[in-house]
């Protein structure tokens, strides 16, 4: 029996990484951030000088990278050729470049087919772009949150960082592969004004309506 996945998708700052990551410690799921992904392939390209458009260039650095992905304290850990990447993939410059690497279609294949691999490992919380587009098309528990782009703005800044966030819709709504797209049995959750406590409420209630239980995953 495959493992249960709950799928959030949405556009930056829409609070999906919040709702996502306390959702699964309700569950006591293992909580998966695809995003992070991407961003750790942009740094990866950007510290080897490589134009995180190029896709011939990002081809080539799929062949030689040594990526891998394991579960620790509950969440995704990750390493590229050795190196931890998560302490540099929220720079300015990681915000600039990640749209733009998430757009090559040979990068996302071989990510789809990692993230695909830990629902052998256990119950998910993964959040991204294209979780219930692409990569767990046939779980019954999806959602997409959304807030309005002034809010997502202002979150960003209060983070710290400044995305161009209607730049960043617009080209992850565009690419050709797997763009921005709420799935047609997606669950809209709008989270303009609502907390992320109040937002994993709603959410939980609806996955348990559906069926869905707790998960023991304490020794992962």
């Amino acid at each position: 029996m495959l493992n249960p996945v709950v799928a959030i998708d949405g556009p930056a700052a829409s609070g999906k990484s919040t709702v996502a990551r306390k959702l699964a410690a309700k569950l006591n799921f293992v909580y998966v951030d695809t995003g992070a992904m991407y961003r750790a392939f942009a740094w990866l390209a950007l510290e080897k000088n490589i134009d995180p458009a190029d896709r011939a260039a990002i081809s080539g650095l799929l062949e030689s990278v040594k990526f891998e992905l394991a579960i620790s304290g509950g969440a995704i850990a990750m390493k590229l050729n050795g190196t931890d990447p998560a302490p540099f993939i929220r720079e300015e410059r990681i915000n600039a470049a990640v749209s733009k690497i998430a757009a090559i279609p040979e990068l996302r294949e071989r990510l789809v087919i990692e993230q695909r691999k830990l629902r052998n490992l256990s119950p998910l919380v993964m959040e991204g772009r294209d979780i219930g587009t692409v990569v767990f098309t046939d779980t019954i528990f999806k959602f997409f949150l959304d807030a309005d782009p002034v809010i997502r703005a202002q979150r960003r800044q209060l983070q710290g960082q400044a995305d161009a966030i209607t730049k960043r819709d617009q080209q992850d709504s565009n690419r050709a592969v797997a763009p921005l797209t709420k799935a047609a049995d997606a669950t809209l959750v709008d989270a303009t004004y609502d907390d992320a406590d109040a937002i994993v409420g709603k959410i939980l209630q609806i996955c348990r309506d559906k069926g869905l239980s707790q998960a023991k995953v304490d020794a992962l």
